[in-house]
């Protein structure tokens, strides 16, 4: 039995100048995290997970703000490794951290631990009592703020 033709050609037949553009840039991005895995030793490289090159910016990911603090000590490095292999010269790197599947939220944001009513009391009194102008003056800003607090939290 002839087999038939179909008058359709699939639409990745075709040349595209998107696919190739697209296709040129991620090896790019891969040629220049290994260019960043070279710079740094090896247990920073294991946390450099991720870079984007967008113009004059780096963006390098990691995953904890810890490692983020320990690249920062790289940027002149990374810098100049990845010249040869960037397309514009990049000048500035920014750090961001990853979030992880597990972290899909943020932290919780934090509460304030506000005294209790006796020991905001205290600090109003004692405040009365100092005689240095500028300790006086904050002990008191602080004894009104925490009563503030107070009130709104009840």
């Amino acid at each position: 039995m002839a087999k038939k033709t179909t008058p359709f050609k699939p639409a990745l037949s075709f040349p595209n100048r998107t696919f190739a553009y697209l296709y040129s840039q991620v090896e790019q991005q891969k040629q220049v995290l290994q260019k960043i895995h070279g710079v740094l030793p090896a247990t920073l490289a294991q946390h450099a997970l991720h870079c984007v090159v967008h113009g004059k910016k780096l963006l390098v990911y990691t995953d904890t703000a810890a490692w983020a603090s320990q690249l920062r000590f790289y940027n002149r490095a990374i810098l100049a490794a990845i010249a040869p292999v960037t397309r514009e010269p990049v000048s500035i790197m920014q750090i961001k951290i990853k979030m992880g599947a597990d972290q899909t939220e943020p932290p919780p944001s934090r509460k304030p631990n506000i005294p209790s009513a006796e020991k905001i009391g205290l600090i109003h009194s004692h405040s009365l009592t100092v005689a240095d102008g500028p300790l006086k003056l904050a002990l008191l800003k602080l004894s009104t703020t925490l009563k503030k607090l107070s009130d709104a939290s009840h």
